[in-house]
């Protein structure tokens, strides 16, 4: 009966780390419109990490819902917004972001999050660059 606890205490030490491993990460996204002078680089964070997942041999057999993974998502964030500069006064110069305050593992919501694939990379700039001020 001891080593029953034990191997189950293990185990739930070990699923509480890798739960762990989905956290906030600094991200740094460039941000540019065609009307406007400059690109700007804004930082902030996203959800990053690991979570446990497991694939089914026998999915012509269960739901559709029982086949979805649970991917690294947001528990809470919020939005920020930043003007872009150098707009022309047509021009809408807002920039709404999100910013990851914590993360969980979770199933993917498409409400706020692309659950196919990662969207285009934002790595650099084809306009000069000005740094957001935080």
């Amino acid at each position: 009966m001891s080593s029953f606890f034990v191997m189950s205490l293990l185990f739930g030490l070990t699923f509480g780390q890798t739960e762990s491993l989905c956290a906030p990460s600094e991200y740094t996204i460039h941000v540019e419109k065609r009307e406007c002078a400059y690109c700007l680089a804004i930082n902030t964070t996203i959800c990053a990490g690991f979570c446990m997942t497991r694939d089914s041999n026998g999915k012509k057999l269960l739901l559709k819902s029982a086949l979805s993974q649970n991917v690294c998502t947001y528990k809470e964030m919020l939005y920020q917004t930043v003007v872009i500069p150098g707009c022309p006064h047509h021009t809408i110069p807002y920039y709404s972001y999100p910013v990851a305050l914590s993360c969980k593992c979770g199933k993917c919501n498409t409400d706020y999050s692309d659950c196919v694939r990662e969207r285009g990379r934002t790595t650099s700039c084809t306009k000069p660059q000005k740094l957001c001020p935080v």
